[in-house]
């Protein structure tokens, strides 16, 4: 291949664990998720690359090196120019570092490519993180249940099967850190507020390991005591980190 002397380098962190990461570079449906329709990749050297934009644009090219789960080297040729695309993939307390170096003939191709790359990468992060979003509803759903559970046990379970075991939580009344501190919270709020149940109100929007989602609280007597919304931190694991609470509207 001709010299590729021109690198562009962009890093990323993507709020999931690398194992799921390196998936979109392995599996073609979830390679077409993030590339467009009709994208496909063999993981393997040798193996065809494809990737066929939206606009109707593509590119093809082949599989040099694979390294699951942390190396994956492919050239990429669009307009009958050769380029080579090196990503690599390290784990890190926030998720998965991406690390893109896009090699080039010259550097006036590559800066084409520098607002391109800014997009597709972001595109790919929001698109691997909502890959969790069934298991985030379901620990959303946990999360909130726990607060009106009034048997410990129970509510040991919920609070062990969302959270992270450092999971911070914060709102008008509240400032826990860890899980022992959050249940030690909810047991007093089985004691000042008995018979009171939170519920998701409507969907969760989640985008790139953070979920926003409202909430309602019921009372004894099955009267609406009030509402709010939660903003929720995922952990690269898909389980909860932080919960910040607001109350009203």
């Amino acid at each position: 291949m001709t010299d590729l002397n021109e690198i562009l380098e962009r890093r990323i962190t993507i709020c999931a664990r690398r194992e799921t990461v390196f998936s979109y570079f392995t599996d073609s449906e979830r390679f077409a998720r993030w590339w467009g329709e009709a994208s496909r990749i063999e993981a393997r050297p040798g193996g065809e690359v494809l990737i066929h934009y939206p606009n109707g644009i593509t590119a093809n090219g082949e599989v040099l090196e694979i390294e699951p789960p942390s190396r994956i080297v492919f050239t990429y040729i669009t307009g009958g120019v050769p380029t080579r695309v090196t990503i690599a993939l390290s784990e890190t307390a926030q998720g998965t570092l991406l690390t893109l170096r896009h090699a080039f003939t010259s550097a006036k191709i590559r800066d084409h490519f520098v607002q391109g790359w800014r997009h597709q990468l972001a595109v790919f992060s929001k698109v691997v993180a909502d890959d969790a979003r069934a298991g985030a509803v379901e620990r959303v759903d946990a999360f909130l249940r726990a607060w009106g559970e009034p048997d410990a046990n129970r509510r040991r379970s919920l609070v062990e099967s969302c959270s992270a075991a450092d999971i911070a939580f914060r709102d008008a009344h509240s400032a826990t850190d860890g899980v022992e501190d959050l249940l030690a919270n909810l047991e007093a709020v089985q004691v000042f507020m008995p018979g009171v149940t939170l519920a998701r109100d409507g969907d969760i929007s989640l985008s790139h390991g953070t979920a926003i989602a409202g909430w309602k609280a019921i009372g004894q007597d099955g009267k609406e005591m009030g509402r709010g919304t939660n903003v929720y931190d995922f952990a690269p694991d898909g389980k909860l980190a932080r919960v910040v609470g607001f109350w009203g509207g």
